[in-house]
């Protein structure tokens, strides 16, 4: 039924488009094959009616006019169904040009590469989209990467697209087997260079956010509509940089081998030399900063606090088992 009634409207919309002059609910009619077999005046009447409707709130303008002999007629003039010049500054460039980066590894990078080449066909000078689409365009030295490996990313950005609930495994970094998880899914944001969708637990009744690499298996679709409000995306955001460690609450101090772990010097309120190839640093601290140390494995010793310390422990322990 939908796309039958797709059909209908994409052959109506044309019917519209492509004429001179008014036509008239005959001849409506009498050129599109849904409307022959609608059977009485009546059935076609409403379902023209119907279909018109829906076209004017899809956004095309259909002009009503009135003939000499008094006809009704209709038609949409291009001129008024046109879009509007496309304009981006150099920001607004760089940022479509940055997006697209994201379908690398995904299905839709065809989709993506192809849009970029039909606003650069009209005249948009859109920065960072790569040699494949301008190899003539100067490139910066240092060019942005967002990659997005994991399988559940597609998923995940159609469901929260489409505000569709989701079913999926995940696997805690302290938590030896995964645990099966039901999320109306929200935003997703790269962190770091890792991908987190947020989102609302139904079992655990509360906001939670979650990491893509974590994720085992398929991510599974659900019928029905979200259960809890969703909120701002600028507070989603906040809530991802918070839950992944970016919202510093004290200070840590850690032994760093020397020369690694960049990140953490960036990050470094001060650095001091200890010799035997070890630095001490102190650097902020937050949620997820033992999630985030964990992964400098043995480059990484945290000295206090002594929380920190044990969550780091129970996580590097966690992992060795498997």
């Amino acid at each position: 039924m939908a796309i039958a009634k797709a059909e209908r409207l994409m052959n109506l919309a044309l019917c519209l488009l492509g004429t001179r002059r008014p036509l008239t609910k005959r001849e409506l009619r009498s050129s599109i094959e849904a409307y022959i077999e609608a059977g009485n005046d009546d059935s076609f009447n409403r379902m023209f009616e119907r279909d018109k409707d829906d076209l004017r709130e899809l956004g095309l303008v259909i002009e009503t006019v009135e003939g000499i002999d008094g006809d009704i007629g209709y038609l949409a003039r291009r001129d008024s169904n046109r879009l509007p010049p496309i304009t981006l500054d150099a920001e607004e460039a760089a940022a479509l040009g940055l997006a697209a980066k994201i379908w690398q590894q995904a299905r839709l990078a065809g989709a993506a590469s192809g849009a970029l080449q039909k606003l650069r066909a009209a005249g948009m000078p859109l920065a960072g989209e790569g040699a494949d689409l301008d190899a003539g365009a100067p490139h910066s030295a240092l060019e942005p990467r967002i990659p997005a490996h994991e399988a559940a990313f597609e998923p995940l950005m159609l469901a929260c697209r489409d505000r569709r609930p989701v079913v999926f495994d995940y696997r805690k970094s302290t938590a030896a087997h995964p645990e099966q998880r039901q999320v109306e899914p929200w935003i997703l944001e790269c962190w770091r260079g890792h991908w987190y969708v947020a989102g609302w637990d139904r079992e655990r009744a509360a906001e939670r956010v979650f990491r893509l690499s974590r994720i085992t298996g398929k991510v599974r679709s659900r019928q029905g509509k979200f259960t809890a409000p969703v909120p701002d995306h600028v507070t989603v955001r906040e809530t991802v940089e918070s839950w992944a460690g970016e919202t510093a609450t004290g200070t840590a101090r850690i032994k760093l081998r020397a020369e690694h772990g960049y990140p953490l010097r960036a990050r470094a309120l001060t650095v001091r030399a200890l010799g035997d190839g070890w630095d001490e640093l102190e650097i902020p601290s937050g949620h997820g900063l033992d999630a985030w140390l964990v992964e400098f494995g043995p480059d990484v010793v945290v000295l206090e606090p002594a929380e920190l310390r044990a969550e780091v422990i129970d996580r590097l322990r966690a992992v060795a088992k498997g």
